[in-house]
């Protein structure tokens, strides 16, 4: 039987009108899905409250059978997912088994989690017992985007429920069901129990209404920069936690002593990987000036030999962009560059929502491209001359995502990682990586550091409480 049913897969009547969900490359509609409004927030949010303190009071087994079992059928219902998560994010069959095998691994990591130890003993002056142990936040309010919608969501809403909370999920309308519903459906035939993960999909006044909510104490938040900003903001202002997971413009250094046969494919991944559409995509290519003119060559040659289609009916190495705005920002972008002096060396026109794998030569720190982040599957390259350029290049801009480093001397390389600014950081590699097991997260503008996996999630969504235990009652002095 399908897992994902359009007749059932919203049991909850929503305020927001009908939203037809599209698929970028053809504008087939795949499926109509009923958006949330402000108001729904509320009533989603008061329902996860009151479900959450018999969740929260389920044996650490429990929860973490529910998570193990929901990674099981990741696998047992991949075509199916595989097939939405092409259709409708416009992802390359790799790139969605690549979310599905994450997603997976993110539910074994939180079953993990429900049985950590919770907690410290602690001396104490008085005659008691002192301790520590991590209690859950009750509500956990997730905002999620279309890129990597099934990891984005997961990541956040696997962990938050193995240590007892209940979820309030509101992801990109663009790809409700495989950010969302699909999300919703492998956990409700796993057992979870009614009434711990709300959908709602919606615009930005739902996500607005989500931080403002009070029954929502902790929002987990990926996005642009710019939403992450006003997020944070509104999160501040009533003494929320938001752990927001933002945009970037990472660089890949390649040092003078890379092997440029091993590195463009290296290179190219790092740009064209899902039309560059990855908040970690290397969005800028500093390159020793001795292998400049070779690699933008090699690069661009490379970047004309892939194909661009519909993930779902051919063989190809970069599907549709997500849609006609995405795309509108993209060709800007790169029309502003060619007018500041910058040389198209590959790339630069579409076909519909299929932009070509673009290559762009000669920037420097005013060619738009370069200086901010295209989101798109443009790889612009600019040349160094020593070690002490590179790091300075590198740390330039206002974010700290992620950084790779070509080398063959590894220590030379995990040296220069040790002076740039980032959150992560690559040693013959590109800048495109992520395991369940590993901390995630930037720097500066890029966010508010290591949010995801093992020690990071129990910090995200729990709070720690200190208890103490005397015999007696405490005697006073008046």
């Amino acid at each position: 039987m399908p897992l994902l049913d359009p007749k059932t897969w919203q049991s909850r009547t929503l305020a927001g009108g009908e939203y037809a969900v599209t698929e970028p490359a053809t504008g087939e509609t795949l499926a109509t899905v009923t958006l949330a409004a402000a108001e729904d927030v509320a009533t989603a949010a008061r329902d996860a409250r009151a479900a959450q303190a018999e969740w929260a009071k389920a044996p650490h087994f429990v929860r973490a059978a529910v998570l193990r079992r929901a990674g099981d059928l990741f696998a047992a219902h991949a075509d199916e997912l595989r097939e939405w998560i092409v259709r409708e994010s416009g992802s390359i069959p790799g790139k969605a088994d690549f979310e599905l095998h994450v997603a997976a691994q993110e539910c074994y990591e939180a079953a993990a989690l429900a049985s950590r130890p919770s907690g410290q003993i602690l001396p104490s002056e008085a005659p008691r017992l002192s301790y520590t142990r991590r209690v859950p936040v009750g509500v956990v309010g997730v905002i999620s985007p279309f890129n990597a919608p099934l990891i984005l969501s997961i990541r956040s809403v696997a962990p938050a429920l193995a240590l007892g909370n209940a979820v309030v999920l509101k992801p990109d309308p663009r790809t409700a069901v495989c950010g969302g519903l699909a999300l919703a459906a492998v956990l409700a035939e796993a057992g979870l129990p009614e009434g711990l993960l709300h959908v709602l999909p919606g615009g930005p006044e739902v996500g607005q209404a989500l931080v403002a909510d009070p029954n929502i104490p902790v929002i987990s938040f990926t996005g642009s920069t710019a939403a992450g900003r006003a997020v944070g903001e509104a999160a501040g202002r009533l003494l929320k936690r938001a752990h927001l997971e933002l945009g970037g413009n990472s660089a890949l250094i390649v040092l003078e002593d890379a092997d440029i046969d091993a590195v463009i494919s290296t290179a190219a991944w790092g740009s064209f990987f899902h039309q560059g559409q990855i908040c970690m995509t290397t969005g800028r290519h500093l390159v020793h000036a001795s292998l400049y003119e070779e690699y933008v060559e090699r690069l661009a040659a490379k970047a004309d030999s892939l194909a661009v289609g519909d993930p779902h009916r051919a063989q190809v190495h970069l599907g549709p962009i997500i849609d006609s705005a995405q795309l509108a920002k993209i060709q800007g972008l790169v029309e502003s560059s060619t007018a500041r002096g910058a040389k198209l060396a590959a790339g630069g026109t579409h076909e519909r929502l299929f932009y070509r794998p673009t290559v762009l030569a000669g920037v420097d720190d005013a060619t738009p491209a370069y200086a901010e982040e295209v989101f798109g599957p443009v790889a612009p390259v600019r040349s160094f001359a020593d070690a002490d350029e590179a790091a300075a290049l590198a740390a330039a801009g206002p974010y700290g995502l992620s950084l790779g480093i070509v080398t063959r001397d590894t220590a030379r390389g995990l040296d220069l990682a040790e002076r740039i600014p980032t959150g992560i950081a690559h040693i013959n590699d590109q800048t495109v990586n992520d395991e369940a097991v590993a901390p995630f997260g930037g720097i500066a503008a890029s966010g508010t550091g290591a949010r995801f996996g093992g020690e990071a999630n129990l910090e995200a969504f729990t709070d720690v409480r200190w208890t103490t235990v005397r015999g007696d009652v405490a005697p006073y002095p008046f």
